[in-house]
């Protein structure tokens, strides 16, 4: 049996994508040139590694246990070319994030043109999605997620604000046609915007603190929309479809437009903001070696005020 490297990370690449044209996407190579790859690696084990029809691709048996062994493999591959990568003046290469939307909206910003401006050899990938998932099965050095979401073998690095809110506001003109809610209870007898996160749940209950009282509410309304479309539900609100329930910072250019008015604000709960994680029994790839030391600096900046 004989198999090329790069065939090899072609099957693995379009294995994971599960298509070839997002492969191509994912991996900077055609679709045409995977395919091609693939059907070489097959033909040089002499066995069918992926059933593909018209619309999916996904692993037969022996490509499923293939994929299986071959993805910490490739990642021990990498993580040894990447040595060389300590002796050169720059780091250089690739680092693909895993993040949230909130984490993509609110905390990159700030962070990643100063970061490739300082790393212009460094390329960064960001791969937006709101489920949790294994960052190294998904093809990423790293991920951006809550504390309450982070499994215990990762090392977790604070990345952007330290604490926030989530935020309840509504147009003036709801509220002049419905009412202002005194108390979260209220929230029952109200429009309210929801969103769906990918796993199917709602992201409710809405929790909501006061002098240390908790009170959880599960509102319903006119619109649910999937987390990842959440401007959708932010112009619904500006529109005076119903209350809104998001992060403060989202919502922080239309609260002080007068575009949406605050609603219990004092019961607006505060969490602890989201951590850079990785998995610490690996080799630190240089890129993200990089990545971390720059959050960390940017950390320090921001608690010494310089």
């Amino acid at each position: 049996m004989t198999a090329d490297l790069a065939d090899l990370t072609a099957f693995l690449t379009v294995a994971r994508a599960g298509g070839f044209r997002d492969g191509a996407r994912a991996g900077g190579r055609s679709a045409s040139s995977l395919s091609e790859a693939v059907r070489r690696l097959e033909a040089g084990l002499g066995v069918r590694l992926l059933n593909r029809t018209t619309r999916s691709v996904a692993p037969t048996e022996a490509g499923a246990r293939l994929l299986e062994r071959l993805g910490p493999a490739l990642a021990e591959v990498d993580s040894a070319l990447d040595v060389v990568n300590g002796f050169r003046d720059r780091p250089a290469g690739t680092l693909r994030l895993n993040v949230p939307l909130s984490a993509a909206r609110l905390v990159l910003p700030a962070l990643v043109p100063p970061f490739l401006a300082a790393y212009p050899e460094i390329r960064l990938e960001v791969v937006v999605e709101d489920g949790f998932v294994d960052v190294l099965a998904a093809g990423c050095d790293a991920g951006i997620r809550y504390d309450e979401r982070l499994e215990q073998d990762m090392i977790a690095v604070p990345i952007g604000p330290r604490r926030q809110r989530f935020a309840t506001a509504a147009a003036p003109a709801y509220l002049d046609r419905r009412g202002r809610p005194d108390h979260p209870r209220d929230l029952l007898t109200h429009a309210c915007l929801l969103g769906r996160f990918p796993s199917g749940a709602l992201t409710a209950p809405w929790e909501f603190e006061r002098s240390g009282e908790v009170v959880r509410v599960d509102p319903t309304g006119p619109l649910i929309v999937r987390v990842g479309a959440s401007d959708l539900t932010v112009e619904a609100a500006i529109a005076g479809t119903g209350i809104i329930h998001l992060f403060e910072d989202w919502l922080r250019p239309h609260l002080d437009s007068g575009a949406l008015e605050p609603v219990l604000e004092p019961w607006w709960q505060d969490f602890s903001g989201p951590f850079l994680y990785y998995p610490g029994r690996r080799h630190l790839p240089a890129p993200l070696r990089a990545f971390v030391d720059f959050v960390g600096a940017q950390g320090s900046r921001a608690r010494t005020g310089g």
